[in-house]
């Protein structure tokens, strides 16, 4: 938790570091050692060092500069506590910002309230300061705890983190504030203390579903005297794993009332679009929105970077550029020696253990010592490992860290200079708040983004404009799925009999559900309730994560050593038998995976090679819900089944990615019903863009992989959300399609965002793939590394005529969409998030299926 607060005017008082410039981390003298700890060098001058030599110069396509802002303070409300606000001074913060002091007082009046300002901006102390007030009104009743606030994070690292920073707080105010983390590694003997006398509970939503509301009577005191529930990151909570933890929230509120309490919800959020709707939408009641930072920011300065093109050649002789994750590591070991504290953010887990390992070898060239100061931080460690990660972080152990999102999500990580984005981090948001994280205590700091080689890195790092001029993207959810609400409409039945009063709390869809589950013979009606029928748990029937089912454990074969988990969804395309598994910088094969057992067996090897899968799908239409006409063309949206099978996976040289082989799988198909935006086109629309039978296939297949690359760039969601399938004669359309679906069974939103923002989405695609200096495709307009056909079909110019054409009969768009124009800027500051990790969306031309 960072409090951010400076006196005003100083921002940027940095001295230059006296090292060498470094031009490639294999070429530095041992003598290049980090600096003295606490130097922390101007942003400009750390990004010249990077830069030094003219190919490394040339990777630059666009420096942004955020200059320093100014500060504006405001007074506490009357009602903070006096004991309080001396705390807060103690902590060495004189006074509130602005939209603290205004956060804080829609609080003391009892209503929710979402502040959504920069990173760094103090959000925190927002929400804290009328929650340890109240807390300390409490603990003068007669029980000693009159009043009970309830904390949500979405990561067990931010909770822990949240509980250290509010003890310091807290620590002027006695035992009248006794904050305590619930999660999954506390150990049972505290858990009961937790519930009886802890009066600040931070969890996160997993447990609250699967741990406290079922086991609500044991919580009934601190349940009756819950004031407050604070929802931090709450931009974070989207697609399918935000409708269920709004669903989740809906039932606390009901078994609040059943003790008689209604707490007032305390949002903290990075800047989105309309973050008051969106909170509306995710805890089901009026929320007010904060959005004007009044807090000073730093300087900033942030880099484009295109890794340079390569001599290899790719699939089809397609022309192939240098890693993103090779770039990343060069630049994490330059950064480390120039004593730069860095972070680098990186999609995968297994690219964050590649990162630290590439940089842990190449600074071991330059000194022995330095390889000991940069790790990798990704979920899945088991917990003595991440806590004892976070420690070395806090202390300045670690000099270079690279992370997924786990550490992104509001962890403070004070001192940090400098933030390495290993690719796009899927929208504009966490773009902002993985930036944010360097410069938090007021100084300046760098941030790069280092495009990955796919159709939207490259677009972006060519179109700064799309970052840097447009406003974050509206957080998308669907609480009305009915594959989310079924399973806590069962939840809630068990907690406390389902009543028709209750319906209106769940949504207008509810009662269709219900009547649904009563003929699966799951709820059963008694007098004027619905009851839970079954022996089993209720809350075991949701995965809110949206996992697909139980992790799988990945257990090394020789000595039975549990290494961590893997998301049931994702492990047919990341523990199938030959991948690579990483795992604290040791590289294992995986000799068998059993789906029945749910275990991976692994054994330690040093592969020159990594591994990716690939998959093929079939999809067919069940409900079309609304159809425009584009001219001739048909833009539709509705309801599909989707089949998708792993069927191979492809072995790439480390560093180059360089394609070795690629070898055939067995494992079972999986359907999925979900949601999905198309489009038709006739003959007539093919004759006019001159694009001939033979044509077709490759003309609708590079359209669709440009198309899912980037769609990210106009709907909460990365490419990991959605998939897709291209067919040159759909027997349900009988035309030529393209579908565009959400990952996740009943949708996730995704599609219908594309639906609405159409025209824009497919304009950038057709612009991205005709600015691409390719020939005839490549990874960065229209090849898929995951394609499951080889990337053929693919016809990059009969892709530009295609689209050109369909577009032509696009209707004018009715007003200005969040991703579409250069309103909004970045006023909010810089924030946001990485979610829920779902399963690569499938892509596949039709005739002969596959994945982009």
């Amino acid at each position: 938790m960072a409090f951010n607060h400076l006196p005003a005017g100083v921002h940027d008082a940095l001295a230059p570091l006296s090292v060498t410039p470094v031009t490639h981390s294999m070429s530095m003298a041992n003598d290049q050692l980090p600096p003295e700890a606490g130097v922390h060098p101007a942003p400009r001058t750390v990004l010249d060092r990077l830069a030094a030599g003219p190919s490394r110069a040339a990777r630059i396509t666009h420096t942004e500069h955020l200059p320093p802002r100014p500060g504006r303070h405001a007074p506490w409300p009357e009602k903070i506590r006096p004991e309080v606000i001396e705390a807060i001074r103690a902590a060495g913060i004189e006074r509130p910002w602005a939209h603290q002091a205004l956060t804080a007082e829609h609080a003391l009046r009892g209503e929710s309230v979402v502040v959504a300002t920069g990173t760094a901006s103090g959000k925190s102390l927002a929400y804290l300061a009328p929650v340890l007030s109240t807390l300390l009104d409490g603990s003068e009743a007669p029980n000693g705890r009159g009043a009970t606030a309830l904390y949500l994070a979405p990561t067990k690292a931010l909770a822990a983190d949240q509980r250290r920073a509010v003890r310091a707080l807290a620590a002027p105010l006695g035992k009248g504030v006794r904050p305590a983390v619930y999660d999954g590694d506390t150990p049972v003997e505290e858990r009961e203390w937790v519930r009886q006398y802890a009066n600040y509970a931070l969890t996160n939503p997993d447990m609250l579903h699967r741990s406290i509301l079922p086991a609500h009577p044991r919580w009934a005191s601190f349940l009756r005297a819950l004031r407050y529930v604070v929802v931090d990151e709450c931009h974070t909570y989207r697609g399918v794993f935000g409708s269920h933890v709004a669903q989740v929230l809906r039932r606390l509120r009901r078994v609040c009332a059943r003790y008689g309490s209604s707490p007032v919800f305390l949002l903290a959020s990075a800047t989105a679009s309309d973050p008051a709707t969106a909170a509306s939408r995710l805890t089901g009641l009026p929320v007010t929105g904060i959005t004007e930072d009044a807090s000073p920011r730093g300087e900033l300065v942030f880099a484009l970077w295109e890794p340079p093109l390569t001599e290899l050649h790719g699939e089809r002789g397609a022309p192939v550029r240098r890693t993103a994750t090779a770039e990343t590591a060069d630049l994490l070991t330059d950064l480390t020696v120039q004593g730069v504290r860095t972070v680098a953010f990186v999609r995968s887990r297994r690219g964050a253990e590649l990162i630290a390992l590439i940089a842990q070898e190449r600074l071991a060239a330059v000194d022995r010592s330095l390889p000991s100061r940069v790790a990798a931080y990704r979920g899945g460690y088991l917990p003595e490992e991440r806590r004892a990660l976070e420690h070395s972080l806090h202390t300045g152990e670690l000099l270079g860290l690279a992370a997924t999102s786990a550490l992104e999500l509001g962890v403070d990580v004070a001192g940090l200079d400098a933030v390495l984005l290993s690719g796009y981090p899927g929208t504009r948001a966490s773009l902002w708040q993985q930036a944010g994280r360097a410069g938090r205590t007021g100084r300046g700091a760098l941030a790069v983004l280092i495009a990955r080689d796919d159709p939207l890195d490259t677009y972006l790092v060519h179109h700064p404009e799309a970052l840097f001029r447009r406003p974050v993207e509206s957080t998308v959810l669907d609480p009305d799925n009915p594959y989310v609400l079924a399973p806590h409409l069962c939840a809630a039945a068990e907690e406390l009999p389902l009543t028709e009063s209750d319906l209106s709390l769940f949504g207008p869809e509810a009662m269709v559900v219900i009547s649904q589950l009563e003929a699966r013979r799951l709820l059963r009606r008694r007098a004027a309730a619905w009851h839970w029928t079954r022996r089993e748990r209720a809350a075991d029937l949701a995965d809110i994560r949206g996992g697909g089912g139980r992790p799988v454990q990945v257990v090394e074969e020789g000595t039975g050593r549990l290494l961590g988990t893997v998301d049931a969804a994702a492990a047919h395309s990341t523990v199938h038998e030959g991948a690579v598994h990483l795992h604290q910088g040791r590289t294992y094969l995986v000799r068998h995976l059993d789906l029945d057992e749910a275990v991976a067996l692994v054994e330690q090897a040093d592969p020159p090679y990594s591994t990716t899968a690939r998959d093929t799908t079939a999809i067919s239409v069940l409900e079309t819900t609304t159809e425009i006409p584009w001219g001739d063309a048909r833009l539709c949206f509705g309801s599909v089944e989707v089949t998708n099978q792993v069927v191979s996976f492809l072995r790439r040289k480390l560093i180059t990615g360089e394609v070795l082989g690629e070898s055939k799988l067995d494992l079972p198909a999986r359907t999925l019903r979900t949601r999905a935006v198309w489009w038709t086109v006739t003959e007539d629309q093919l004759d006019a863009a001159r694009i001939t039978p033979e044509a077709l296939g490759g003309a609708l297949h590079a359209a669709e992989h440009a198309s899912i690359g980037m769609l990210p760039l106009f709907a909460t969601c990365d490419r990991w959300d959605i998939g897709g399938v291209s067919v040159p004669l759909h027997p349900d359309t009988l035309l030529p399609t393209v579908f565009v679906y959400d990952g996740q069974p009943g949708g996730a939103g995704f599609a219908e965002r594309a639906f609405h923002t159409a025209a824009r989405w497919l304009g950038a695609t057709r612009e991205a793939i005709a600015s691409c200096e390719c020939d005839t495709g490549c990874p960065s307009c229209i090849q898929s590394p995951k394609c499951g056909n080889g990337n053929d079909p693919l016809d990059k110019r009969a892709a530009i005529r295609l689209l050109s054409h369909l577009l032509a009969g696009a209707p004018a768009p009715e007003g200005p969409e969040d991703a579409g124009g250069p309103e909004g800027g970045l006023e909010g500051g810089l924030e946001a998030p990485d979610a829920p990790k779902g399963p690569e969306g499938p892509e596949s031309p039709g005739g002969t299926p596959g994945r982009g």
